[in-house]
């Protein structure tokens, strides 16, 4: 698979690129924060300039500093979000994974929230031609039009998204500036005073921070979405960006300041209020088309977010597939399903934009939490002065308890729905995370070699059927030397097998993103033989197909022959048959466990059933797996006083 390494050096093409993939879902923002902001209130100056102030400074602080020129820093090999810059702390911080699990599933139920919203605040511009038009179907098929694409790859669409964009913000900072030129006394609002009025003087200002923190939730997609244009391109761009947002939003306080002593109309949103009427309808255009790019960044975010948390042992394994060459696009049919219900399940609850807006915020503003309490643990390691750490951690601190404060003021009017998602991917983290650990206590692992003149002695034994020519097994051992002992239970007791060659398989996906590399261990020449893969985890894995090439190589050098198997064929391209084994757990009636281990242990077993098979997981062609079940024992019931009675 292409790296796209030429992406990640600062160029035009990689700045281009990033524009279409990193800036959507910040980049589309405008659309609704000064709705939001502005509400059914009466325009007047202290709330246009405290908003306008209130933006620049967060847009300042959190997006630029904590994360443009901070938290870009702390990539794992390239790749960012709250679950790669967990990697780099799990070996001396292993209690962070709560942190990481809760910022994971916040930033997912944005992945909902985000599509719904955007593409909500853009189609309803269609009311300000006609009030009639009913909004919601045509949002529900935009939506779903975005969803459905997602299997198709964004390789040749995704070469568009950054000219749409380009032509997106450019239309931001052209319009910011028609705004500006009819109140240009607008541009004082840099003044943070301005900021502290709204706060402190003004009937009700905190409560305006939860609309205010709208401006900055693409922050964390941003970081989430490094590993796509490396942080270069991404510090470079955002300096354009950056302007042409605060020029819209410094735009339309202008329009609105003109419009000093009124409210809003009920159909009437300042950012297309920038707009002449002949422009209108091509404004609505660009502007959804930038809401699907928005949505295109966010859900391959969490198709990452999810992908990472499976690589963790924090979601039971799915079916991930790479539906184009470019670098970082993934697609998990599950997730994608799940979130498209989801953000059916939005639209169809709230109805508008602006009712939206009660959810968006409060789960994006505990993952950007999170993050900071990473981004300080991550300060440590790095031996960043500790008195600099506290003060930065501390700003940072401040600033996102005072948004969530305002944002838990909205929980009731629809910040509950942002968190009961979040909750939902929370629990499926923390079931897939404990059965892990109690399953990984009961693994008893064995040597090889202890049982290999048994596995010698069974494939020389005509007298049983064979079974395959290569039996493969996968397993979890990290040595060479050494495999579960439920493996050899397969082979030697359960239905002895009897095959001409052994293979024992492990996969080890590597820290770095595009990894294929292999090793052998030929534990019994022309028998028994171990194969280490690694890949990296953004390598589809494919294993049957792996498995032919290494054996093929292994042919034609001379490791293994198997002509005394096949001595009537003369193909050399002739193989032979392959049989993948399986070995899948059940939990065992022989069970009595404490209340919370059965319940986490049966909802990861329903869990594990609802995400697919283990051959789509790895790849392999299911005309060649078996799977066998092996109970699981984890805590046998009590002593049973049985006694025998005479007749």
């Amino acid at each position: 698979m292409p790296h796209s390494s030429h992406l990640q050096k600062l160029s035009a093409a990689g700045m281009l690129v990033t524009l279409g993939i990193i800036f959507g879902d910040i980049g589309t923002s405008p659309l609704y924060v000064f709705s939001a902001i502005i509400g059914k209130s009466i325009i007047t100056q202290d709330l246009v300039y405290g908003g306008i102030s209130c933006v620049f400074w967060t847009l300042t602080l959190q997006t630029t500093i904590k994360y443009v020129m901070i938290t870009l820093n702390a990539d794992n090999k390239g790749e960012g979000g709250v679950f790669s810059l967990y990697q780099l702390l799990r070996r001396r911080y292993k209690h962070l994974i709560i942190a990481a699990m809760v910022g994971g599933g916040m930033a997912l139920a944005d992945g909902i929230i985000t599509p719904a919203i955007s593409v909500s605040s853009a189609v309803e511009g269609l009311t300000i031609i006609n009030p009639n038009i009913p909004t919601v179907p045509i949002v529900l098929l935009v939506v779903s039009i975005i969803f459905i694409f997602q299997r198709v790859g964004t390789n040749t669409v995704g070469k568009a998204f950054g000219p749409i964009m380009m032509i997106w913000f450019g239309m931001l900072a052209v319009l910011g500036v028609k705004g500006i030129l009819e109140h240009p006394d607008v541009l004082q609002a840099v003044n943070p005073i301005y900021a502290y009025r709204l706060l402190v003087e003004y009937p009700g200002g905190i409560a305006l921070l939860g609309a205010v923190f709208l401006c900055t939730t693409g922050a964390e997609s941003l970081y989430s979405d490094l590993g796509h244009c490396g942080k270069v391109n991404i510090q470079v761009s955002w300096i354009f960006v950056k302007i042409a947002l605060l020029l819209n939003y410094f735009g339309q306080g202008g329009w609105l300041m003109s419009h000093a002593g009124l409210a809003l109309e009920a159909n009437q949103k300042p950012f297309f209020a920038l707009m002449p009427d002949w422009f209108l309808i091509t404004g609505i255009f660009i502007a959804t088309i930038a809401t699907i790019v928005a949505s295109q960044a966010v859900i391959s975010g969490a198709f990452t977010i999810v992908s990472e948390a499976i690589r963790l042992h924090l979601f039971p394994k799915m079916t991930v597939k790479f539906p184009s060459n470019f670098k970082g696009q993934i697609y998990i049919p599950l997730v994608n399903l799940s979130l498209w219900i989801g953000c059916i399940a939005v639209v169809l609850y709230f109805r508008e934009a602006s009712a939206m807006e009660h959810a968006y915020g409060l789960a994006i503003n505990l993952a950007m939490l999170m993050t900071t309490v990473l981004l300080g643990y991550y300060l440590r390691l790095r031996r960043v002065n500790r008195i600099i750490i506290v003060f930065v951690v501390a700003i940072f601190m401040i600033v996102e308890f005072a948004f969530l404060y305002s944002n838990l003021l909205k929980f009731a009017k629809g910040g509950y729905i942002a968190l009961i998602i979040a909750l939902l991917a929370v629990f499926v983290m923390y079931v897939c995370f404990k059965a892990a650990a109690i399953k990984n206590k009961l693994i008893e692992f064995v040597k090889v070699n202890d049982h290999k003149e048994k596995l010698m002695a069974l494939s020389k034994d005509t007298s049983l059927p064979k079974f395959a020519t290569h039996l493969v097994y996968l397993s979890k051992a990290k040595k060479d030397d050494e495999v579960e002992q439920t493996v050899l239970y397969s082979i030697l007791q359960k239905r002895p097998k009897r095959a001409d060659f052994y293979w024992f398989v492990n996969v080890d996906v590597t820290d770095e993103p595009y990894t294929m590399d292999y090793t052998v261990n030929v534990i019994a020449k022309d028998d028994i033989i171990r194969v280490r893969f690694k890949l990296g985890f953004r390598i589809q894995q494919r294993i049957s197909y792996f498995l032919r090439l290494v054996i093929e190589d292994m042919v034609r050098k001379g490791e293994i022959r198997l002509d005394p198997h096949y001595h009537a064929f003369n193909d050399p391209n002739y193989i032979g048959d392959f049989r993948f084994v399986i070995i899948e757990e059940e939990l065992s009636v022989e069970n009595e466990l404490p209340f919370l281990d059965q319940f986490v242990m049966n909802t990861y077993m329903a869990l594990k059933g609802a995400t697919g098979s283990p051959e789509k997981w790895f790849g392999l062609d299911e005309s060649v797996v078996t799977e066998e079940m092996v109970p699981i024992v984890i805590q046998t019931k009590s002593v049973v006083d049985l006694k025998r009675v005479n007749r």
